[in-house]
């Protein structure tokens, strides 16, 4: 059995019949979930082939870090964890515990273990202890005096030291979704002891969803912050926008991702790019941030954006953008709303240009109409003997045997005159590249 003085009873919800002191804890303590089926999101981990699932199933469970944003499941998953092992589960917060409190928590664990009781010590905010305080745990750790869970919302890479990391597997846990957080929240009406008596109705569900963003906790606490407005003798409650933003003190924003809003928006912002308004494309971008736009989407407009509007005058700029959307799927929000700003603010000021995009609109409809043209021999491979005989290969000129690596040679289809469909432009590098084409294809490129 677990260790009672450390880890009550239930650790996860209440009895049938709840004790004054539980009918006091926040909602999203009442409704933490008590097994793996009852998680909403994380399937990765604790789905059928998840590695956490596996673990508990074998009864082998190793150290390991728990990486994610808030409310997205660490603390809860790591007392599932503790109460499916019957582990004697013992908690510290890396924000006011030191050295002292570590040692004392090894004491503990070594007085369990000679009852026969295995430790999980769960380290919230992990990221936040220094060296010398993480280094305390390696011998633990290597002994099997304890099963290490550390919490982070940082990239354990950076913040976590390279000796204690080694011991320890890394999950990621991910934000929710729109989706899971309503599971979450429906779940919670449907099973807490104050509220499942009760005919709730929630009117603005989609603010909820957008003021929660992915955090299941800050959702439930919204929830209950609402619900405690009404009159505690109401069987039936309604929850509107009028109710949230008086219980939240939060304005709900007037943009729907799903309507013509969100259309709008996402194109003043792209026009506000194109017109080279770094100012404006920030406001625009704030309006999507505050609206709970997913900031992937922008990420990947911006994408789009640096070939599309910006393309061959800096061609650093697609290189940019892509590492934009890269931190933005690898930080998450709040944070990303850094990196969207970098971006936006060097697209937008970036010399502009769209030759490539018209260019390949250009090319693909002639491709289409001109299917049966052939491929000349001299462009054609000659992997064979009976190729080469038959002229495949045969007149071409490899280019970097030619002064200036260039050498004047036909490479459209057979029977089509060349022509230009990339005609860049005087901005940015893209200049440079009008200097060398014009010079390359004088006849071609002649004005």
């Amino acid at each position: 059995m677990a260790d009672t003085h450390n880890m009550p009873p239930d650790l996860f919800g209440f009895s049938s019949s709840p004790s004054r002191g539980e009918s006091f804890q926040p909602l999203a303590e009442r409704v933490r979930p008590r097994t793996l089926d009852d998680i909403a999101g994380q399937h990765h981990l604790v789905g059928p082939k998840g590695p956490l699932r596996r673990f508990l199933e074998s009864g082998q469970f190793p150290s390991m870090i728990f990486w994610g944003p808030p409310g997205s499941g660490k603390t809860t998953l790591a007392e599932i964890c503790a109460r499916s092992l019957n582990y004697r589960f013992e908690q510290l917060s890396a924000i006011d515990s030191g050295v002292k409190d570590v040692r004392k928590a090894l004491e503990n664990a070594e007085k369990s273990r000679r009852t026969a009781h295995r430790t999980i010590l769960f380290i919230d905010e992990i990221h936040r202890f220094n060296k010398t305080q993480q280094d305390t745990l390696l011998h633990a750790i290597e002994q099997g005096l304890i099963v290490l869970i550390g919490a982070t919302t940082e990239n354990p890479s950076f913040e976590v030291n390279a000796a204690l990391l080694s011991r320890m597997q890394v999950y990621i846990l991910k934000p929710l979704t729109a989706e899971e957080i309503e599971v979450v929240i429906q779940r919670a009406l449907k099973e807490d002891v104050l509220f499942r008596d009760h005919t709730i109705e929630i009117a603005e569900l989609d603010f909820l969803l957008q003021f929660a963003g992915g955090d299941a906790r800050k959702a439930l606490n919204a929830l209950e912050a609402a619900l405690s407005l009404l009159p505690k003798d109401a069987l039936e409650m309604r929850l509107d926008r009028e109710l949230f933003e008086r219980a939240l003190q939060h304005k709900a924003p007037h943009y729907d991702k799903g309507g013509e809003n969100h259309y709008d928006v996402i194109s003043a912002f792209i026009k506000s790019m194109r017109g080279s308004d770094p100012d404006a494309a920030l406001f625009w971008l704030s309006r999507m941030i505050e609206g709970g736009e997913d900031p992937k989407f922008i990420a990947r407009r911006m994408v789009i954006f640096a070939s599309e509007d910006i393309g061959n005058a800096d061609p650093y700029a697609i290189t940019l953008a892509i590492s934009v959307f890269q931190a933005v799927a690898m930080i998450g929000m709040p944070e990303a709303r850094i990196n969207l700003a970098q971006g936006v603010t060097y697209l937008a000021s970036a010399p502009k240009s769209n030759a490539s995009y018209q260019a390949i609109n250009e090319a693909l409809g002639e491709a289409k109409a001109m299917q049966d043209l052939a491929v000349p021999l001299h462009l054609r491979n000659a992997p064979t003997k009976l190729m080469k005989r038959e002229g495949y290969g045969a007149g071409y000129t490899y280019p970097h045997n030619s002064p200036g690596h260039f050498v004047p040679q036909h490479y459209f289809p057979e029977g089509m005159e060349p022509k230009a469909y990339y005609r860049p432009g005087d901005e940015g590098r893209e200049k440079y590249i009008k200097e060398r084409l014009t010079q390359l294809w004088r006849d071609r490129y002649r004005s």
